[in-house]
Protein backbone atom coordinates (compact mmCIF):
# COMPACT_ATOMS: atom_id res chain seq x y z
CA UNK A 1 0.00 0.00 0.00
CA UNK A 2 1.80 3.51 -0.96
CA UNK A 3 2.62 5.98 1.45
CA UNK A 4 1.43 9.85 1.57
CA UNK A 5 2.87 13.01 2.43
CA UNK A 6 2.23 13.17 6.29
CA UNK A 7 3.98 16.94 6.38
CA UNK A 8 0.81 18.59 6.06
CA UNK A 9 -0.63 21.05 8.97
CA UNK A 10 -3.97 21.28 6.83
CA UNK A 11 -6.47 17.70 6.39
CA UNK A 12 -8.52 17.19 3.10
CA UNK A 13 -11.46 15.21 3.50
CA UNK A 14 -13.78 13.44 0.63
CA UNK A 15 -17.83 13.06 1.61
CA UNK A 16 -20.14 10.31 0.49
CA UNK A 17 -23.82 10.54 1.09
CA UNK A 18 -23.61 13.83 2.03
CA UNK A 19 -27.65 14.45 2.34
CA UNK A 20 -28.23 17.97 3.57
CA UNK A 21 -24.93 18.23 4.99
CA UNK A 22 -24.65 17.66 8.53
CA UNK A 23 -21.74 15.53 8.42
CA UNK A 24 -19.75 17.43 6.68
CA UNK A 25 -20.43 20.82 8.53
CA UNK A 26 -19.26 19.02 11.87
CA UNK A 27 -16.42 18.15 10.13
CA UNK A 28 -15.36 21.90 8.26
CA UNK A 29 -15.69 23.22 11.86
CA UNK A 30 -13.55 20.37 12.97
CA UNK A 31 -11.05 21.75 10.82
CA UNK A 32 -11.08 19.97 7.42
CA UNK A 33 -10.91 21.28 4.08
CA UNK A 34 -14.29 19.10 2.26
CA UNK A 35 -14.24 19.12 -1.50
CA UNK A 36 -15.92 16.71 -2.74
CA UNK A 37 -19.77 15.47 -1.64
CA UNK A 38 -21.95 12.90 -3.52
CA UNK A 39 -25.48 12.80 -2.37
CA UNK A 40 -28.12 10.94 -4.79
CA UNK A 41 -31.59 12.90 -3.50
CA UNK A 42 -32.60 15.71 -6.03
CA UNK A 43 -33.42 18.47 -3.11
CA UNK A 44 -29.96 17.65 -0.89
CA UNK A 45 -27.88 18.48 -4.04
CA UNK A 46 -29.68 21.35 -4.40
CA UNK A 47 -29.18 22.44 -0.49
CA UNK A 48 -25.72 21.35 -0.75
CA UNK A 49 -25.21 23.43 -3.87
CA UNK A 50 -26.89 26.76 -1.80
CA UNK A 51 -24.55 26.17 1.13
CA UNK A 52 -21.45 24.72 -0.19
CA UNK A 53 -21.06 26.44 -3.70
CA UNK A 54 -17.34 25.63 -3.47
CA UNK A 55 -17.84 21.79 -3.32
CA UNK A 56 -17.64 19.79 -6.52
CA UNK A 57 -21.01 17.74 -6.14
CA UNK A 58 -21.35 14.66 -7.44
CA UNK A 59 -24.95 13.56 -7.79
CA UNK A 60 -24.58 10.35 -9.37
CA UNK A 61 -25.19 6.82 -7.49
CA UNK A 62 -22.49 5.40 -5.42
CA UNK A 63 -21.93 2.38 -7.59
CA UNK A 64 -21.05 4.99 -10.30
CA UNK A 65 -18.51 7.35 -8.36
CA UNK A 66 -14.70 5.50 -9.01
CA UNK A 67 -11.33 6.73 -7.17
CA UNK A 68 -10.43 8.26 -10.62
CA UNK A 69 -13.59 10.41 -10.40
CA UNK A 70 -12.98 11.63 -7.41
CA UNK A 71 -9.48 12.52 -8.16
CA UNK A 72 -9.94 13.89 -11.77
CA UNK A 73 -12.67 15.95 -10.12
CA UNK A 74 -10.71 17.65 -6.89
CA UNK A 75 -7.11 17.33 -8.12
CA UNK A 76 -6.18 15.65 -5.18
CA UNK A 77 -3.52 13.14 -5.39
CA UNK A 78 -4.39 11.12 -1.53
CA UNK A 79 -7.05 11.42 0.95
CA UNK A 80 -6.84 12.40 4.53
CA UNK A 81 -10.28 11.66 5.35
CA UNK A 82 -13.24 9.88 3.76
CA UNK A 83 -16.60 10.10 5.81
CA UNK A 84 -20.50 9.58 5.27
CA UNK A 85 -23.51 8.11 6.61
CA UNK A 86 -24.68 5.15 4.53
CA UNK A 87 -28.36 5.15 4.13
CA UNK A 88 -29.76 3.81 7.23
CA UNK A 89 -32.94 3.09 6.81
CA UNK A 90 -32.05 -1.11 6.09
CA UNK A 91 -30.40 -0.94 9.72
CA UNK A 92 -32.68 1.29 11.38
CA UNK A 93 -34.56 -0.74 14.12
CA UNK A 94 -37.75 1.48 13.26
CA UNK A 95 -37.05 -0.08 9.83
CA UNK A 96 -38.54 -3.36 7.89
CA UNK A 97 -34.40 -4.59 8.50
CA UNK A 98 -33.98 -6.06 5.42
CA UNK A 99 -30.41 -5.75 5.69
CA UNK A 100 -28.55 -6.25 2.92
CA UNK A 101 -31.36 -7.22 0.77
CA UNK A 102 -32.64 -3.94 0.47
CA UNK A 103 -30.48 -2.08 -2.25
CA UNK A 104 -29.84 0.35 0.91
CA UNK A 105 -28.29 -1.75 3.05
CA UNK A 106 -25.43 -2.57 0.08
CA UNK A 107 -24.46 1.12 0.75
CA UNK A 108 -21.94 0.51 3.42
CA UNK A 109 -20.10 -1.92 1.11
CA UNK A 110 -19.93 0.74 -1.53
CA UNK A 111 -18.39 2.73 1.54
CA UNK A 112 -16.04 0.16 1.97
CA UNK A 113 -15.19 -0.30 -1.89
CA UNK A 114 -14.18 3.63 -2.01
CA UNK A 115 -12.11 2.69 1.02
CA UNK A 116 -10.22 0.28 -0.83
CA UNK A 117 -9.99 2.18 -3.96
CA UNK A 118 -9.01 5.58 -2.32
CA UNK A 119 -6.42 4.67 0.53
CA UNK A 120 -7.67 7.23 2.94
CA UNK A 121 -5.35 7.84 5.88
CA UNK A 122 -8.60 7.49 7.92
CA UNK A 123 -12.11 7.13 7.57
CA UNK A 124 -14.90 7.99 9.35
CA UNK A 125 -18.65 6.27 9.32
CA UNK A 126 -21.72 6.97 10.56
CA UNK A 127 -24.94 4.77 11.21
CA UNK A 128 -27.42 4.11 13.67
CA UNK A 129 -27.47 1.73 16.72
CA UNK A 130 -29.60 -0.91 14.92
CA UNK A 131 -26.51 -2.04 12.76
CA UNK A 132 -24.89 -3.61 15.52
CA UNK A 133 -26.97 -6.20 15.75
CA UNK A 134 -28.04 -6.82 12.11
CA UNK A 135 -27.51 -9.87 10.56
CA UNK A 136 -26.66 -10.12 7.19
CA UNK A 137 -29.00 -12.37 5.92
CA UNK A 138 -32.26 -13.10 7.39
CA UNK A 139 -33.91 -15.59 8.77
CA UNK A 140 -36.75 -16.26 5.39
CA UNK A 141 -33.25 -16.69 3.22
CA UNK A 142 -32.40 -20.18 1.48
CA UNK A 143 -32.09 -22.67 4.06
CA UNK A 144 -28.79 -23.41 2.32
CA UNK A 145 -27.56 -20.00 3.28
CA UNK A 146 -25.07 -20.22 6.55
CA UNK A 147 -26.11 -19.76 9.58
CA UNK A 148 -23.67 -17.74 10.81
CA UNK A 149 -24.54 -15.11 8.44
CA UNK A 150 -28.03 -15.03 10.02
CA UNK A 151 -26.75 -14.56 13.23
CA UNK A 152 -27.14 -10.88 15.01
CA UNK A 153 -24.47 -8.46 14.49
CA UNK A 154 -22.96 -10.70 11.48
CA UNK A 155 -23.06 -7.78 9.02
CA UNK A 156 -20.90 -5.52 11.52
CA UNK A 157 -18.68 -8.46 12.00
CA UNK A 158 -18.47 -9.34 8.13
CA UNK A 159 -17.59 -5.20 7.38
CA UNK A 160 -14.97 -5.29 9.90
CA UNK A 161 -13.65 -8.42 8.45
CA UNK A 162 -13.43 -6.87 5.46
CA UNK A 163 -11.63 -3.45 6.51
CA UNK A 164 -8.90 -6.17 7.91
CA UNK A 165 -8.24 -7.23 4.60
CA UNK A 166 -7.69 -4.10 3.15
CA UNK A 167 -5.36 -3.16 5.88
CA UNK A 168 -7.68 -1.03 7.92
CA UNK A 169 -8.25 -1.13 12.08
CA UNK A 170 -11.13 0.10 13.49
CA UNK A 171 -12.65 1.79 16.42
CA UNK A 172 -16.52 1.48 16.42
CA UNK A 173 -18.12 4.28 19.26
CA UNK A 174 -21.29 4.21 20.42
CA UNK A 175 -22.86 7.28 22.10
CA UNK A 176 -25.65 10.20 22.35
CA UNK A 177 -25.83 13.46 21.26
CA UNK A 178 -26.80 14.78 24.42
CA UNK A 179 -24.10 13.73 25.90
CA UNK A 180 -22.10 16.67 23.78
CA UNK A 181 -24.14 19.79 24.60
CA UNK A 182 -26.95 18.71 21.46
CA UNK A 183 -30.27 19.71 22.49
CA UNK A 184 -31.89 16.41 21.60
CA UNK A 185 -31.48 12.45 22.50
CA UNK A 186 -30.13 10.96 19.99
CA UNK A 187 -28.19 7.77 19.35
CA UNK A 188 -25.69 6.84 16.78
CA UNK A 189 -22.18 4.85 16.46
CA UNK A 190 -19.21 6.16 14.52
CA UNK A 191 -16.48 3.87 13.06
CA UNK A 192 -13.08 5.17 12.56
CA UNK A 193 -10.87 3.44 11.39
CA UNK A 194 -6.57 4.11 9.88
CA UNK A 195 -4.02 2.10 7.72
CA UNK A 196 -1.62 2.93 10.57
CA UNK A 197 -2.69 0.55 13.17
CA UNK A 198 -3.31 3.53 15.81
CA UNK A 199 -5.79 3.54 18.47
CA UNK A 200 -8.07 6.27 17.63
CA UNK A 201 -9.77 8.28 21.05
CA UNK A 202 -13.03 9.81 20.84
CA UNK A 203 -14.14 12.78 22.22
CA UNK A 204 -15.17 12.36 26.56
CA UNK A 205 -18.99 13.54 26.92
CA UNK A 206 -19.34 16.96 28.07
CA UNK A 207 -23.01 16.92 29.23
CA UNK A 208 -25.05 15.13 31.68
CA UNK A 209 -27.87 14.48 33.91
CA UNK A 210 -26.23 12.89 36.59
CA UNK A 211 -24.68 14.76 39.19
CA UNK A 212 -21.67 12.26 39.79
CA UNK A 213 -20.50 13.01 36.43
CA UNK A 214 -19.92 16.30 36.92
CA UNK A 215 -20.31 17.61 33.32
CA UNK A 216 -22.34 21.00 32.40
CA UNK A 217 -26.34 19.93 32.19
CA UNK A 218 -28.08 18.51 28.84
CA UNK A 219 -28.97 21.34 27.06
CA UNK A 220 -32.79 21.65 26.44
CA UNK A 221 -35.55 21.76 23.48
CA UNK A 222 -36.06 25.41 25.59
CA UNK A 223 -32.20 26.30 25.18
CA UNK A 224 -32.84 25.76 21.42
CA UNK A 225 -36.51 26.57 20.03
CA UNK A 226 -37.05 28.80 23.32
CA UNK A 227 -37.40 32.53 24.09
CA UNK A 228 -35.94 34.77 22.07
CA UNK A 229 -36.05 31.80 19.23
CA UNK A 230 -36.22 33.48 16.18
CA UNK A 231 -37.67 30.97 13.31
CA UNK A 232 -36.08 31.01 10.06
CA UNK A 233 -38.27 28.77 8.33
CA UNK A 234 -41.93 28.45 9.88
CA UNK A 235 -42.96 26.27 7.01
CA UNK A 236 -44.91 22.95 8.89
CA UNK A 237 -45.88 19.42 8.17
CA UNK A 238 -49.06 20.05 10.48
CA UNK A 239 -51.01 17.48 12.35
CA UNK A 240 -54.78 16.88 10.75
CA UNK A 241 -57.31 18.37 12.38
CA UNK A 242 -58.37 14.71 13.67
CA UNK A 243 -54.53 14.64 15.37
CA UNK A 244 -55.19 18.23 16.73
CA UNK A 245 -58.00 16.75 18.53
CA UNK A 246 -56.55 14.28 20.53
CA UNK A 247 -52.99 16.02 21.11
CA UNK A 248 -55.16 19.01 22.56
CA UNK A 249 -55.83 16.85 25.40
CA UNK A 250 -52.02 16.07 26.24
CA UNK A 251 -49.96 18.09 28.57
CA UNK A 252 -46.34 19.32 27.61
CA UNK A 253 -43.89 16.55 27.87
CA UNK A 254 -47.27 13.72 28.05
CA UNK A 255 -47.62 11.47 25.68
CA UNK A 256 -50.77 8.61 24.66
CA UNK A 257 -50.68 7.73 28.40
CA UNK A 258 -51.87 11.33 29.60
CA UNK A 259 -55.44 10.46 28.13
CA UNK A 260 -58.18 8.79 29.81
CA UNK A 261 -58.10 4.64 29.00
CA UNK A 262 -61.18 4.73 26.67
CA UNK A 263 -59.97 8.03 24.75
CA UNK A 264 -56.76 6.23 24.58
CA UNK A 265 -58.51 2.98 22.66
CA UNK A 266 -60.29 5.64 20.59
CA UNK A 267 -57.27 7.22 19.34
CA UNK A 268 -55.25 4.60 18.76
CA UNK A 269 -57.40 1.70 17.63
CA UNK A 270 -55.15 -1.53 17.21
CA UNK A 271 -52.02 -0.07 18.18
CA UNK A 272 -53.37 0.10 22.14
CA UNK A 273 -52.81 -3.00 21.98
CA UNK A 274 -49.57 -3.63 20.80
CA UNK A 275 -46.52 -4.23 23.29
CA UNK A 276 -43.95 -1.85 24.09
CA UNK A 277 -44.35 2.07 25.44
CA UNK A 278 -44.72 3.63 22.01
CA UNK A 279 -43.60 6.70 23.63
CA UNK A 280 -44.06 8.82 20.50
CA UNK A 281 -47.59 8.09 20.24
CA UNK A 282 -49.50 11.61 20.55
CA UNK A 283 -46.67 12.71 22.46
CA UNK A 284 -46.09 16.63 22.52
CA UNK A 285 -42.70 18.10 23.54
CA UNK A 286 -40.92 19.76 26.52
CA UNK A 287 -39.02 22.89 26.32
CA UNK A 288 -37.66 21.47 29.98
CA UNK A 289 -35.93 18.56 28.78
CA UNK A 290 -33.95 17.44 25.32
CA UNK A 291 -35.83 17.05 22.31
CA UNK A 292 -36.46 13.13 21.18
CA UNK A 293 -34.89 12.42 18.23
CA UNK A 294 -35.97 14.58 15.31
CA UNK A 295 -37.91 12.22 13.08
CA UNK A 296 -38.91 12.93 9.36
CA UNK A 297 -42.59 12.52 9.69
CA UNK A 298 -43.27 14.70 13.06
CA UNK A 299 -46.83 14.97 12.07
CA UNK A 300 -47.66 11.20 11.77
CA UNK A 301 -49.33 10.17 15.57
CA UNK A 302 -46.99 7.30 16.48
CA UNK A 303 -43.78 9.67 15.63
CA UNK A 304 -45.66 12.97 17.10
CA UNK A 305 -43.45 16.13 17.63
CA UNK A 306 -45.80 18.23 18.61
CA UNK A 307 -44.84 22.16 20.11
CA UNK A 308 -45.29 22.13 23.61
CA UNK A 309 -47.11 25.57 23.51
CA UNK A 310 -48.75 25.62 20.31
CA UNK A 311 -51.04 23.00 19.01
CA UNK A 312 -49.11 21.76 15.74
CA UNK A 313 -46.30 20.14 14.63
CA UNK A 314 -42.02 21.58 15.03
CA UNK A 315 -41.30 23.83 12.19
CA UNK A 316 -38.66 23.17 9.18
CA UNK A 317 -36.56 25.74 11.20
CA UNK A 318 -37.64 24.41 14.56
CA UNK A 319 -36.38 21.20 13.38
CA UNK A 320 -33.16 22.65 12.02
CA UNK A 321 -32.19 24.44 14.82
CA UNK A 322 -33.07 21.44 17.67
CA UNK A 323 -29.89 19.05 14.66
CA UNK A 324 -27.85 22.55 15.25
CA UNK A 325 -27.47 23.73 11.63
CA UNK A 326 -26.17 27.28 11.62
CA UNK A 327 -29.25 29.65 11.46
CA UNK A 328 -28.41 31.08 7.80
CA UNK A 329 -28.56 27.72 6.37
CA UNK A 330 -31.02 27.14 3.52
CA UNK A 331 -32.96 23.83 2.73
CA UNK A 332 -34.32 23.02 -0.91
CA UNK A 333 -37.45 21.39 -1.88
CA UNK A 334 -40.82 21.05 -0.47
CA UNK A 335 -41.96 21.31 3.63
CA UNK A 336 -42.06 17.18 2.84
CA UNK A 337 -38.40 17.31 1.76
CA UNK A 338 -36.89 19.55 3.94
CA UNK A 339 -37.79 17.66 6.53
CA UNK A 340 -36.71 14.24 5.20
CA UNK A 341 -33.48 15.94 4.64
CA UNK A 342 -32.89 17.38 8.30
CA UNK A 343 -34.76 14.12 10.18
CA UNK A 344 -31.62 11.71 8.23
CA UNK A 345 -29.16 14.12 8.93
CA UNK A 346 -26.26 13.83 12.12
CA UNK A 347 -26.64 16.13 14.24
CA UNK A 348 -23.98 19.09 13.56
CA UNK A 349 -22.58 19.74 17.28
CA UNK A 350 -22.00 15.24 17.24
CA UNK A 351 -20.59 15.71 13.86
CA UNK A 352 -17.83 17.46 14.73
CA UNK A 353 -16.87 16.11 17.76
CA UNK A 354 -16.93 12.75 15.69
CA UNK A 355 -14.70 14.73 13.11
CA UNK A 356 -12.76 16.42 15.65
CA UNK A 357 -11.57 12.84 17.10
CA UNK A 358 -10.46 11.48 13.17
CA UNK A 359 -9.03 15.10 13.46
CA UNK A 360 -6.58 13.99 16.35
CA UNK A 361 -6.16 10.97 15.07
CA UNK A 362 -4.55 12.05 11.67
CA UNK A 363 -2.38 14.86 13.85
CA UNK A 364 -0.99 11.44 16.16
CA UNK A 365 0.13 10.14 12.69
CA UNK A 366 1.20 12.81 11.35
CA UNK A 367 3.40 13.72 14.03
CA UNK A 368 5.39 10.40 13.58
CA UNK A 369 4.94 9.49 17.59
CA UNK A 370 2.62 6.85 17.93
CA UNK A 371 2.54 2.49 18.56
CA UNK A 372 1.49 1.34 15.65
CA UNK A 373 -0.29 -2.49 15.74
CA UNK A 374 0.91 -5.08 13.45
CA UNK A 375 -1.94 -6.72 12.73
CA UNK A 376 -5.80 -4.68 11.82
CA UNK A 377 -7.90 -4.39 15.39
CA UNK A 378 -11.32 -3.88 16.40
CA UNK A 379 -12.46 -1.88 19.36
CA UNK A 380 -15.75 -1.25 20.82
CA UNK A 381 -16.53 1.62 23.39
CA UNK A 382 -19.73 2.72 24.54
CA UNK A 383 -19.85 6.17 25.91
CA UNK A 384 -23.15 6.41 27.64
CA UNK A 385 -25.51 5.89 24.48
CA UNK A 386 -29.02 4.92 26.24
CA UNK A 387 -30.06 7.87 27.73
CA UNK A 388 -33.20 8.59 29.78
CA UNK A 389 -33.89 12.27 30.97
CA UNK A 390 -37.93 12.24 31.43
CA UNK A 391 -40.42 9.64 33.87
CA UNK A 392 -40.31 5.98 32.68
CA UNK A 393 -42.13 3.21 34.16
CA UNK A 394 -40.00 -0.31 35.13
CA UNK A 395 -41.90 -3.15 36.76
CA UNK A 396 -44.22 -1.72 38.17
CA UNK A 397 -42.80 1.50 39.50
CA UNK A 398 -42.35 4.98 37.69
CA UNK A 399 -39.49 6.79 38.38
CA UNK A 400 -38.92 10.36 37.95
CA UNK A 401 -36.67 11.89 35.70
CA UNK A 402 -37.40 15.64 35.76
CA UNK A 403 -34.87 16.81 37.58
CA UNK A 404 -31.47 17.00 35.56
CA UNK A 405 -29.78 16.02 38.71
CA UNK A 406 -31.75 13.85 40.44
CA UNK A 407 -34.00 10.77 40.11
CA UNK A 408 -36.60 9.59 42.62
CA UNK A 409 -39.21 7.34 43.02
CA UNK A 410 -43.30 8.30 42.14
CA UNK A 411 -46.29 6.57 43.31
CA UNK A 412 -47.36 4.66 40.81
CA UNK A 413 -50.44 6.06 40.67
CA UNK A 414 -49.07 8.85 38.23
CA UNK A 415 -48.24 6.49 35.46
CA UNK A 416 -50.60 7.75 33.45
CA UNK A 417 -48.11 10.47 32.57
CA UNK A 418 -44.41 8.80 32.58
CA UNK A 419 -42.92 9.32 29.31
CA UNK A 420 -39.18 8.19 28.27
CA UNK A 421 -37.36 10.19 25.74
CA UNK A 422 -35.20 8.36 25.20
Amino acid sequence: MKDCDLKKNKFNAISLFSGCGGLDIGASNAGFDISFANEVDPSAVETLKINTPDYHIDNRSIVEISAESIFNSTGLKDIDLLLGGPPCQAFSVFGKRKGVKDRRGMMTFEFLRLTKELEPKVFLMENVRGLLSMPFASKNDNENCDKTFQEKGSLLKLLIEEFHDIGYSVDLYVTNSANYGSPQIRERIFLIGNRYGVKSDFLKPTHSNRSEDNLLPFKTLGDAIGKNFVDSDTSCMNFSKRKLHYLSMIPAGGNWRSLPVEIQKESMGKAWYLKGGRSAYWRKLSMDFPSPTVVTMPNHAGTSMCHPDELRAITVGEAAAIQEFPRDYKFFGSTTEKMRQIGNAVPVGLAKVAASSAFNLLTTINSGNYESSRQPFFNEQHLRPHVRTRSFYRKGIVFDGHSPYKTTLVDSDQMDLFIDAS
